[in-house]
């Protein structure tokens, strides 16, 4: 096998003394054609095009010799040093960084980047990377043929940004150009690039002096602690089906997280949606009262959180939504969760006030291909100054679990 692999980054600049070194002594270079077009790669070097790192990976750990792979930015920021340390290979690695091509893109754009969400986007899932975008306010998005500038535009439709998108870092054909989100779409744009997506509401307190955690935006680092939070949280009094009770239990079988996408449907005064923000999911709360909207889009930056309203009636409004993961529906009925079902979210979660009503909801999630789980959910508020009841509910809540295909 190789008697060692050095992996370079390279960023455009001329090589330093160490990875001119490395590459002088190597019997096989791995990487792509601008990598071994570079003069400083031996002549009679094995050359492999680097496609899949996989397959370069086992000819190294079959080559006898020296080998180095060559990888643009920093080949341990989501590049090729994961892959080619796989306990499968045996490989002995050691790593000559550059500087990667997020930092290269905020550099050009004159930005900070330690309170920016950094994601990966390929064609198979690329409404992960867009739900990062709809719920953060600056994110770098490493892009990939079939999941570029212009795809991430049609897909953050409804929701304003701006991009600076930076084409061919470190090369002579550099170019980086500043536009809003839905002009990217009428361009053609180069590989590979970096995209830097950011715009949206701050909220809360100003973004004012450094951070404590990479990837948290600065002035806002948490935000109220926990969840499931009580009404005053969210300005006084919740409407029918947003106590904490039922709140907290409909968001511990949700489990939204970064990269999702919530529906809240009859979102009310938008605590559930809040609440789904600020773990780090896109949420799009919709409601067909204007007051109901204009109150959520306000808690939202109260709290700040990124999300999107939609004034509308389900389920006609819900047509033109991008795919959701999970759904809480907070009203409508059978005929709102039939409608949810055939968008085939991984989760669905409802209440009812009835038996009745729970029956005829569980039927929906039951025929929409769901398993249905069912909980009668009892509190009572206390008034701790005597320790007498203030306040008694009692809720069915309803969970759909999607049905894996066989």
């Amino acid at each position: 096998m190789a008697d060692r692999v050095t992996v370079i980054g390279w960023d455009g600049s001329p090589l330093t003394d160490a990875a001119r070194s490395a590459l002088g002594a190597a019997t096989l270079v791995a990487g792509a054609a601008h990598h071994l077009a570079l003069p400083e790669v031996p002549p009679r070097a094995e050359r492999i095009r680097l496609g899949s790192v996989a397959l370069a990976a086992r000819r190294i750990a079959q080559h006898r010799g020296t080998a180095v792979v060559l990888a643009d930015g920093d080949p341990g920021f989501f590049g090729v040093v994961r892959t080619l340390r796989a306990p499968e290979y045996g490989l002995e690695v050691e790593v000559v960084p550059a500087v990667s091509s997020v930092a290269a893109a905020f550099a050009r754009a004159g930005m900070p980047w330690d309170d920016a969400r950094i994601v990966v986007a390929h064609s198979r899932d690329l409404r992960r990377a867009v739900n990062v975008c709809r719920a953060h306010t600056k994110v770098a998005v490493l892009t990939s043929p079939g999941a570029g500038p212009a795809e991430l535009a049609l897909l953050l439709d409804g929701v304003h940004r701006t991009f600076v998108i930076c084409e061919e870092l470190g090369t002579d054909r550099e170019q980086v150009t500043v536009l809003t989100s839905d002009k990217a779409a009428d361009h053609v744009w180069r590989d590979p690039n970096v995209v830097i997506v950011v715009g949206g509401s701050p909220g809360g307190a100003a973004a004012q002096g450094t951070g404590w955690l990479a990837g948290h935006e600065v002035g806002h680092p948490t935000g109220p602690r926990g969840w499931g939070l009580p009404a005053h949280a969210y300005g006084g009094v919740l409407g029918e089906g947003e106590s904490v009770q039922l709140r907290t239990a409909q968001l511990a079988r949700l489990g939204p997280q970064v990269g999702d996408l919530v529906w809240d449907i009859g979102a009310g005064a938008g605590a559930a949606a809040v609440e789904a923000a600020r773990f780090g999911a896109a949420v799009i709360a919709v409601d067909a009262a204007p007051e109901s909207c204009e109150r959520t889009a306000a808690l939202a930056r109260r709290h700040g959180v990124q999300l999107q309203v939609v004034h509308g009636r389900a389920p006609q409004v819900l047509e033109d939504l991008p795919e959701p993961d999970v759904v809480r529906v907070g009203g409508g009925g059978a005929e709102v969760v039939t409608a949810c079902a055939a968008r085939r979210p991984e989760r669905i979660v409802t209440h009812a006030a009835t038996r009745d009503e729970a029956e005829s909801l569980g039927r929906a999630l039951a025929d929409g291909g769901y398993d249905v789980e069912c909980a009668l959910l009892q509190s009572v508020d206390l008034d701790t100054s005597a320790w007498v009841e203030r306040e008694r509910s009692v809720v069915f809540l309803l969970s759909g679990y999607r049905v894996p295909h066989p």
